[in-house]
């Protein structure tokens, strides 16, 4: 744990400067509650070229709801690092819930995931977007670095799983060819 310390002083000796408090503030907003994720998922589900997409996407944030926040978090129930470093500023309100996994990331990676397998040049974008959530967790100093590695793992196997999932119930439907994974 002492080198998890170590990275997150890192960034706030380093990186740390008006701008980037601004913008990781910003870009942690597009995980809270996984509402926009939630959202760009159902604005995939309107479109037909996207739709099975959106069922990737949905399966992928379930998994990321009931094993990372409703399993996960309360059975290994990990203080967030500004818990054990008080002398941390905080540019944002403190999460009231446990730290592992991060759920920002989680849902971040499931959603851009499960939208590269569909559109690759979509899903770089995406993906960049993604990473931008994870790193503000760490730079705002309320998840370790393992909580935000364990989220990126979570988030691009449950969108494997769900694509997995999608496939498997919606095989020989009209208006559903699969979701092959064209990596």
């Amino acid at each position: 744990m002492d080198w998890e310390f170590s990275v997150l002083d890192w960034i706030q000796t380093n990186c740390r400067c008006s701008f980037l408090d601004c913008a990781m503030s910003l870009m942690t907003k597009l995980g809270d509650g996984g509402v926009f994720w939630i959202l760009v998922t159902l604005v995939m589900f309107f479109y037909r070229r996207t739709r099975k997409y959106a069922h990737v996407s949905a399966f992928a944030l379930l998994m990321c709801l009931g094993f990372g926040n409703l399993l996960l978090k309360p059975l290994i129930a990990r203080v967030r690092p500004f818990d054990v470093q008080t002398a941390v500023d905080l540019l944002i309100d403190a999460p009231k819930d446990f730290s592992f996994p991060s759920g920002h990331t989680q849902a971040s990676f499931a959603v851009t995931v499960s939208i590269f397998l569909w559109n690759k040049k979509i899903g770089v974008p995406a993906l960049v977007i993604a990473a931008l959530v994870a790193f503000s967790r760490l730079y705002l100093y309320v998840h370790y670095p393992t909580d935000v590695l364990a989220g990126v793992l979570f988030g691009v196997t449950f969108a494997f799983l769900g694509n997995i999932i999608a496939n498997n119930l919606f095989r020989g439907k009209k208006d559903w060819d699969g979701c092959e994974l064209r990596l």
